[in-house]
């Protein structure tokens, strides 16, 4: 493990590239439908429609992330939410294409912020949301893990369906996540558990692999005790976040050879590790083609594979379809 030097807020906004921010808009960054897995049985798939929401940037300047480019200046005008979300379920029909079997429906509000923060989301806005969304079974938002507030109950009580809140937990590792200014700890994170569940929340994680300071092997360590962390603390979904450069201050640690991203195999060895008779693991594949050691013959076959544990809940390797045999591999 290597030691990693603590950037401030103001040195990490002075790390980032230069990058054309959008303006306020009445429609949504981007739409996506996808399915994922209910439970870790696998059984039973929902169809999820996410939103990314386009608003105001979060209040922390956390060491990794690179949402910023997606959010405008200044506080999220009123009233811009609820009409960007109106647009996305008119865009969308309400309803995934090609689907013929009826499943329930969930739906993900991400705001490249926090849900619960006015200077966000306005307060005010909040009925209005839970108004235009009393179609779907489940309703997934972030939020640091250190804005709790009474609204999020008002806004569990004015919805149809059932709420979850996602929660950036990123590492156990006490000093990587301190590193990664997060302006959080375990204890944080556990508090924010217990205050959500007590009040009938659900509660999804993003855990991540391969923060900077970390070789593969640590990475997948790390990746692993912080999914039981968080199994612990009765999160009910992890998704594991492949650490990416890309927002400058992790592109200075690569630089300085603090850094760099994780193998194609320490996702898929990682997703075996954690996953859990008790929760849903999944591997988030975003930036899939950003990993190392993917090799063009077998890269398409090992991310539908990946995909399918997403879904099915069981190890990659439990399958031998599920892994192309190639060179790349022995």
């Amino acid at each position: 493990m290597k030691p990693l030097p603590h950037f401030s807020n103001s040195e990490i906004e002075a790390l980032r590239p230069d990058s054309l921010r959008p303006s306020p808009s009445e429609h949504p960054h981007a739409t996506s439908w996808e399915q994922e897995a209910t439970s870790a049985t696998g059984g039973d798939l929902a169809d999820v429609l996410t939103v990314m929401l386009l608003g105001s940037e979060c209040q922390f300047r956390c060491l990794m992330c690179d949402l910023w480019k997606t959010t405008h200046r200044g506080p999220t005008p009123s009233g811009s939410i609820p009409k960007q979300l109106h647009n996305a379920l008119r865009g969308t029909n309400g309803n995934p294409a090609g689907v013929t079997k009826p499943r329930e429906r969930w739906i993900k509000l991400y705001n490249a912020s926090n849900f619960f923060a006015p200077y966000n989301v306005p307060v005010n806005d909040l009925d209005l949301i839970a108004r235009e969304i009393v179609a779907f079974q489940r309703i997934v938002v972030e939020n640091h893990p250190r804005l709790l507030r009474e609204s999020i109950v008002r806004f569990r009580d004015a919805l149809h369906g059932r709420l979850e809140v996602a929660l950036g937990l990123e590492t156990v590792h006490p000093e990587t996540l301190a590193a990664l200014n997060k302006r959080m700890d375990a204890d944080d994170f556990q508090a924010a558990c217990q205050w959500l569940l007590s009040r009938d929340i659900d509660v999804r994680s993003f855990v991540l692999l391969k923060p900077p300071g970390m070789d593969e092997e640590e990475g997948i360590f790390w990746c692993e005790r912080s999914v039981r962390f968080a199994e612990s603390q009765g999160v009910r979904h992890v998704s594991i976040i492949p650490m990416r450069s890309g927002n400058g201050a992790v592109d200075v640690l690569q630089q300085r050879q603090l850094f760099e991203p994780p193998l194609a195999r320490s996702l898929e060895s990682a997703l075996n590790a954690a996953l859990s008779p008790n929760i849903v693991v999944t591997a988030d594949l975003w930036d899939w083609h950003k990993l190392r050691g993917l090799c063009p013959k077998c890269s398409s076959q090992r991310l539908a594979a990946i995909q399918l544990a997403n879904l099915r809940q069981h190890a990659i390797n439990s399958d031998s379809s599920f892994l192309p045999a190639c060179p790349c591999r022995s």
